[in-house]
């Protein structure tokens, strides 16, 4: 993680649009050039983040999900930004729409069908692939213009080199299974019985 001096990061905001802010600042930044940058804020003081943050995360996981040729933000740097008191991740954004843009955009009926037998496979595809992905709802999955499905917002993803396990694929879908209007384009039935029959493992 590199250190970034008030300098130059106020140069590198420069031109920059907010596309998520909250009460404690901005989040995420598209810069001039169509860039990305996410922020972070450490939110307790004894946290893994100390010496893991999630910057870190972001750009570790976004390597990882290389391996398995899932879609993911190209990292470009990461950095750690003390004039505000943020780490940040510089990335490339991942080229396509959300889910949950597409669905508000609206579909006819035979296409959300199939994007959503699609997604099935998808999300069946990441338990085997071993990611676990607490944030896994249509608004952090996109379909890229390559007709494929990718991750973002991954800071708080786990990748393992194991498929997971049923307990942990329950758990996965939790999410997803709460949002209205949004459980129903996982068929969990199936995503379940393809769950490995074995006692649950660790990542």
């Amino acid at each position: 993680m590199k250190r970034l001096e008030q300098e130059d990061y106020l140069a590198m905001r420069a031109g920059a649009c907010i596309l998520e802010a909250d009460g404690f600042g901005e989040k995420v930044l598209q810069l001039a050039d169509g860039t990305m940058l996410k922020l972070f804020r450490r939110k307790r003081f004894f946290s893994s983040a100390a010496w893991y943050p999630y910057a870190q995360r972001f750009a570790d996981n976004a390597e990882a999900l290389r391996r398995p040729r899932i879609p993911a933000p190209a990292v470009i740097d990461v950095w750690r930004i003390p004039a505000i008191g943020r780490d940040g991740v510089h990335y490339h954004p991942l080229a396509g729409q959300t889910l949950r843009e597409m669905r508000a955009r609206g579909i006819d009926a035979a296409s959300e069908r199939a994007m959503k037998m699609a997604f099935t496979r998808f999300v069946i595809s990441l338990h085997e692939c071993g990611v676990y992905f607490r944030s896994l709802h249509l608004g952090n999955v996109v379909y890229t213009p390559d007709q494929e499905f990718g991750l973002i917002d991954i800071s708080d993803a786990r990748i393992g080199r194991r498929p997971l396990s049923k307990h942990l694929r329950a758990r996965n879908l939790s999410r997803l299974q709460g949002i209205a209007g949004e459980c129903d384009w996982v068929d969990y039935p199936t995503v379940m019985d393809c769950a490995l029959q074995e006692k649950p493992r660790s990542l």
